[in-house]
């Protein structure tokens, strides 16, 4: 659906996006991730066509920037950080402008106006000046203007900002929907969002792209926790097994099961290319026959948020291991 080729962008003598390419297909919802910097909006503003690339393309369905720029806004949505909204125009008005922009006419515009303001829950707002509203309201207004038409390719910088719990909650059931026909593109600093919504995510750092990879993957790690009451002295016994390198106990307070007795926690380190479900199975089938029992055994989950410090301190390693049982 989305390609990006090449793509390079410059001011003067700063490069505030490097050579970037990445793929994103029907259906996906991918978080864009970066400092302030990082050549997030750059990237989303050639995108979109609002900046020319020094160099490289974007092609959106078949169809390239440099050629189709016209016919590609007219399948996109875009919601910038800061909307460019005419704080004098009701909302009503806004709304029916945005519609001429892309094209809409007749009855299909009236009922993709009415669609809209259905799915963002702005109906009460309609007859109030843009100036009035709330910045949640406002922001929900700017998703309203982004999603008409059903645009096959959604930018959106920032979308749950000023969004209290419950509105936050219906506009990631939104952007949910969306994706369902579409292609959703989501730049965040909120990494709940990232990790309530994205399948995948590309991070920058300096302009370049550092990361491209699915959550699920990324935030896998090579280390098993386990929980038990198999003995500390007895500790050597899981050490032994094939596939397992390091066996570290943990201190209670890491514990999910603290309020049950003689419970001990394990971290274990296994070797990269041994698959993670054979050494959990001889972990639990090594505590069942020793006579013990089996409270918790997982992978350990690496933090989004902890990720993307590694990427921008330039210390991140993926790490390749099979998934646990």
């Amino acid at each position: 659906m989305l390609d990006v080729t090449q793509l390079t962008r410059s001011y003067g003598q700063f490069k505030a996006v490097d050579n970037v390419n990445f793929s994103i297909g029907k259906g996906e919802i991918v978080g864009l991730l970066g400092h302030n910097g990082a050549g997030k909006t750059t990237i989303m503003k050639m995108i979109s066509g609002y900046l020319e690339p020094n160099n490289g393309d974007v092609v959106v369905d078949g169809l390239s920037i440099h050629s189709d720029a016209e016919k590609i806004q007219c399948e996109l949505g875009y919601l910038p950080e800061s909307l460019p909204v005419y704080p004098e125009m009701i909302v009503a008005d806004y709304l029916d402008y945005a519609a001429d922009l892309k094209g809409l006419q007749g009855e299909a515009k009236i009922n993709e106006v009415r669609r809209v303001i259905k799915a963002t829950d702005i109906a009460s707002k309609l007859l109030s000046p843009i100036a009035t509203l709330s910045r949640g309201f406002k922001q929900r207004v700017g998703v309203a203007q982004a999603i008409l038409g059903q645009p096959k390719l959604l930018i959106l910088d920032e979308p749950t900002n000023g969004l209290d719990p419950e509105q936050t909650q219906l506009m990631r059931a939104l952007i949910k929907d969306i994706a369902k026909n579409a292609t959703v593109i989501l730049s965040t600093h909120i990494m709940q969002e990232v990790e309530a919504l994205c399948s995948r995510v590309i991070m920058l750092r300096t302009g370049g792209l550092v990361v491209d990879e699915k959550i699920d993957e990324l935030t896998q790690s090579n280390h098993l926790l386990l929980e038990t009451n198999f003995p500390l002295s007895e500790i050597k016994q899981l050490s032994g097994i094939s596939g397992v390198e390091k066996v570290s106990p943990l201190p209670s307070s890491a514990l999910s099961n603290e309020l049950l007795q003689d419970v001990n926690g394990y971290r274990i380190e296994i070797n990269q290319p041994t698959s993670g479900r054979q050494v959990s199975a001889e972990i639990a089938e090594k505590i069942i026959q020793s006579g013990y029992q089996l409270y918790s055994l997982k992978t350990e989950r690496r933090d989004l948020e902890t990720l993307f410090k590694e990427v921008n301190e330039g210390g991140f390693k993926k790490q390749e291991v099979s998934h646990a049982a």
